[in-house]
């Protein structure tokens, strides 16, 4: 897997990650349990890669910073 997610997106998806997973003290009954979805960006972010984004043609990665 080559990384497609760069550095100002990686930083977003991990704030917003955990943001929602946040939800899961904040909010009570069911609804915390969407917090969870917050294990997806935080999740691309530290993997450094998305699989959405080769079928969209996406790539915020700058190219030094590509694996080999």
């Amino acid at each position: 897997m080559q990384p497609n997610v760069g550095g100002i997106d990686r930083v977003l998806r991990f704030v917003v990650g955990i943001i929602l997973l946040s939800l899961l003290v904040l909010l009570e009954g069911d609804a915390r349990w969407w917090g969870l979805v917050g294990l997806v960006p935080l999740g691309t972010a530290l993997l450094r890669w998305c699989p959405l984004y080769p079928m969209l043609g996406i790539n915020t990665c700058p190219r030094g910073t590509r694996a080999a």
